[in-house]
């Protein structure tokens, strides 16, 4: 890697509609694109993805939804039950990603849809 990228951490988190694998997939690719263009990641920068979801989500799983991204082939991808909290927001998918970045870019942190509320100061961002 060049002397100008650091290994940086990106989290970002979106909702599904419902619990249907459509519903799922539509959500994840809209939370990738997010990452992907507001931090201006080239697929072979990104190191690994692991996902969570709330309880309420088990139609698919979110990574076989990365796996379909262009580039991201050697990425290690991982799915995962997010702890399960009392009034925790439902239909949730959170991500948190390793990527090689430019040292002096920004991270900017995807927060979508009803997942804006996680992270209020990020909502500029949605």
């Amino acid at each position: 890697m060049s002397a100008t990228l650091a290994l940086r951490a990106l989290r970002g988190a979106t909702t599904a509609s419902a619990n249907t694998a459509e519903a799922i997939s539509e959500a994840v690719a809209e939370l990738i694109g997010a990452l992907i263009e507001r931090n201006q990641l080239d697929g072979n920068h990104v190191l690994s993805v692991t996902f969570s979801c709330t309880a309420d989500l088990d139609a698919c799983f979110p990574a076989a939804v990365a796996r379909r991204q262009a580039g991201w082939d050697a990425v290690a991808l991982l799915d995962c039950q997010q702890m399960a909290v009392a009034g925790d927001l439902t239909h949730c998918i959170r991500l948190l990603a390793h990527a090689w970045m430019e040292r002096e870019r920004p991270v900017i942190h995807p927060y979508l849809r009803e997942a804006a509320q996680l992270r209020p100061d990020r909502s500029g961002h949605n």
